[in-house]
């Protein structure tokens, strides 16, 4: 049985977002943003487009089929994304809404945790705004100081 990795067919890849479809100035879009709006995949828009015209109700705060039906679909994908990345738990799972969000809940949960008085927390010369904020604050509350690195 072979371990080796196949290199990424980028070109597949590419067909399931839409937006890089595009050609501008000629040459086809490279998007590098995905910090800030990343681009989703064509199964998963249609997926959720699926949900929100046919089974949009309360998930996990309900008791009629429909909710249950949701909470099922919202489990499985959660159960999905623990396979792809080898978590050893769904409870390792943790749905947010973007970046931003994520970086702000690590760091005032995780952060809080471990981060004390003299620790350096370090950041790279190229984090994004929303990356330096939430670390600047826990710094601030903690007595740690922040270092960049190049």
């Amino acid at each position: 049985m072979s371990t080796a990795v196949q290199p990424l067919d980028v070109t597949a890849i590419r067909k399931d977002f839409p937006l890089l479809s595009r050609v501008l100035n000629g040459k086809p879009v490279v998007y590098l943003d995905s910090a800030v709006s990343g681009q989703m995949p064509l199964p998963a828009i249609e997926r959720m487009a699926k949900y929100e015209r046919d089974e949009h109700t309360n998930v996990h705060r309900g008791v009629s089929t429909l909710s249950q039906e949701a909470t099922d679909h919202f489990e499985a994908a959660r159960e999905k994304v623990r396979r792809f990345i080898g978590a050893g738990s769904i409870r390792e799972i943790i749905w947010t809404r973007g970046t931003t969000e994520a970086i702000n809940l690590v760091a005032q949960t995780f952060g809080r945790m471990v981060v004390k008085e003299g620790d350096e927390i370090l950041l790279s010369a190229m984090e994004h705004h929303a990356n330096i904020v939430p670390w600047q604050m826990l710094a601030e509350e903690k007595g740690a100081s922040i270092k960049v690195i190049p």
